[in-house]
């Protein structure tokens, strides 16, 4: 039997979601926030870039615009209502310094107990390649939990009002190929779909199946797939750093 997933703990308020692009939150990891807010507790999303290099039939001037507005779209309608978006050029995120100190920065500002990523890791298991954008901002956000919380690290930071913020007590990696802990979310999975459907002229360009039905079919199967490690329960699986 595979080796069973563990309940993601409840001990924060506060969630912070650093992505790279519109549309990483919503392939899993939005129901599982809708499911959160419900319980009253607090989510704000972070995304490095507007996407604007992610549909092959739009020019990135036009993509930009469009998919930050569906994803200001995307999170309101599983209720976040902060959306944050840093600029960084869509495809060829580099990590390093500069992208710890912007995450740094938005970590003291929002003061978060959780943080939530996408996959770091180089593959989403067997040999499907992950991206260099998901690999470097995944792998720069679990980085920069440690660099909010220490003042000798970007200094410029507290002369800006930024001061330290070691409060982040878990980082949450989405669709790690590695998942340690899980959450029930059937009742934020309509939300979700509903979410996953604003990205609309991305999924139409992604496929030719209608974008309802491949939204719920692939939200569905894949808390499906994790309920044999759950209790038999549908979930949003996760890869949990505790610090």
């Amino acid at each position: 039997m595979a080796e069973q997933l563990r309940e993601m703990p409840t001990d924060w308020r506060r969630a912070l979601a650093i992505v790279a692009h519109p549309d990483d939150l919503e392939y899993g990891a939005a129901a599982a926030i809708a499911t959160w807010l419900d319980d009253g507790r607090e989510c704000a999303y972070l995304l490095a870039t507007v996407g604007e290099a992610g549909i092959d039939t739009l020019p990135p001037a036009e993509a930009g615009p469009l998919r930050e507005r569906e994803q200001r779209e995307s999170a309101a309608a599983v209720g976040v209502s902060t959306v944050e978006f840093l600029g960084y050029p869509d495809g060829v995120i580099e990590y390093g310094t500069a992208l710890r100190r912007d995450f740094a920065a938005a970590i003291r500002r929002h003061r978060p107990e959780l943080v939530i990523t996408l996959n770091h890791h180089d593959t989403w298991g067997g040999v499907a390649w992950n991206t260099p954008d998901h690999r470097a901002v995944g792998r720069a956000t679990l980085d920069a939990v440690g660099d909010a919380g220490n003042r000798w690290i970007f200094p410029e930071l507290v002369e800006q009002g930024l001061m330290p913020w070691n409060g982040v007590r878990h980082v949450a990696v989405a669709g790690s190929p590695q998942p340690t802990h899980a959450v029930d979310a059937r009742a934020g999975l309509d939300r979700g779909v509903a979410s996953l459907l604003c990205h609309r002229t991305y999924i139409e360009a992604l496929t030719q199946e209608d974008p309802e039905r491949y939204a719920r079919s692939f939200l569905e199967g894949g808390m499906a797939a994790v309920a044999e490690r759950f209790g038999g329960r549908p979930a949003v699986p996760f890869e949990l750093f505790s610090r």
